[in-house]
């Protein structure tokens, strides 16, 4: 049922449309609904908490005349007014998608743990919303996904990532169905990645850390250059995570973006999506250095470069992960543009 909370305002931080708006007195009118359910309870409390509710209180509220004493979250104060409509605009269908994954960990696990993981539960929502832009299908072919029967769709694993397991049909290209098949998938965000390069020194920074992949296929050497790469925040365009990733783990500002490409780094089995940069900057020290965010455990360190020798990471396998092979090979094609233009 509807109700009414006179003299009460909803207010939130400008700044970020995925934080719970907080209800509070004001010269105002809060209208909502009533659940009175004890199972409707128990999923919005699991829900709020996920989202990050810092604690219940009591409210009254008006309904046909007559004053109720109810219970709501509190969220998170701010100093701008929560209106509907912006923040459909601005983060609505992004909410929307993550809380598909939140309702399905209702007695799955406890919902302060997943208020830990929210912000990676908001980015794969933000890199569901994004696919739906799409790419040209002017070679391959262009059946839709509503094509595929999906049978059965199971969480397997709802950690600080997620894995997912279908029962599914497709199209063929000889055009029948194909038979049930049992797919898994691992459910990731997208990435921007960057290479600074400044074009007038010829110079690149590579950056340096250790990383769970060769680790866990053991290799003798888990620690690689690669480019500067970050996950992209939901609301953030990939263009300013490049950004962003440069400032905080190099201490770099960036004059420009080249755009390199955008794409799924390992379709077989991951929805992790890449948009790789080049990065117009200036590199004068040839020094090693250090950054990372602390709050993040990230140990990182950076090296600065000649081209000739960048290219010789590649001819020696040193260069071993794809985001820096296809870059560098991309730099090799575009530099002397980029230094002729410097």
């Amino acid at each position: 049922m509807t109700v009414t909370a006179r003299c009460h305002v909803l207010t939130c931080d400008p700044d970020d449309p995925f934080t719970l708006p907080e209800i509070g007195p004001g010269d105002g009118e809060v209208s909502g609904l009533l659940v009175c359910d004890e199972a409707d309870i128990a999923r919005l409390e699991f829900v709020a908490t996920a989202l990050g509710a810092t604690g219940w209180r009591r409210i009254l509220l008006e309904r046909n005349g007559a004053v109720l004493e109810v219970k709501t979250c509190c969220g998170h104060p701010g100093s701008g007014a929560w209106h509907l409509t912006e923040w459909q605009a601005r983060g609505g269908e992004v909410m929307r998608v993550a809380m598909q994954e939140i309702i399905g960990q209702v007695d799955q696990c406890p919902a302060e743990d997943l208020a830990m993981r929210l912000p990676m539960v908001l980015s794969r929502a933000a890199a569901r919303v994004a696919a739906r832009a799409g790419t040209p299908a002017l070679l391959r072919s262009d059946t839709p996904s509503e094509a595929v029967r999906t049978l059965a769709c199971d969480t397997l694993h709802a950690g600080f990532f997620l894995t997912r397991g279908y029962s599914l049909r497709h199209p063929r290209f000889d055009g029948t169905m194909s038979p049930e098949m049992q797919r898994e998938v691992f459910v990731a965000t997208d990435a921007a990645l960057v290479l600074p390069y400044d074009p007038l020194r010829d110079r690149v920074m590579l950056v340096e850390q250790f990383r769970m992949g060769p680790f866990g296929r053991g290799d003798p050497r888990p620690w690689m250059l690669e480019p500067v790469a970050g996950r992209i925040d939901p609301g953030e365009t990939p263009e300013e995570t490049a950004r962003r990733e440069c400032l905080e783990e190099a201490g770099l500002p960036l004059r420009a973006l080249e755009k390199i490409s955008t794409h799924y780094c390992t379709p077989g089995y991951s929805t992790e999506v890449f948009h790789l940069f080049l990065g117009l900057c200036e590199l004068p020290d040839m020094k090693q250095g250090q950054g990372g965010l602390d709050s993040e455990h990230e140990d990182i360190r950076t090296h600065v470069i000649g081209f000739d020798r960048a290219m010789a990471l590649l001819e020696s396998g040193e260069a071993n992960n794809g985001p820096l092979v296809l870059s560098l090979i991309w730099l090799q094609r575009e530099r002397a543009r980029l230094r002729a233009s410097a």
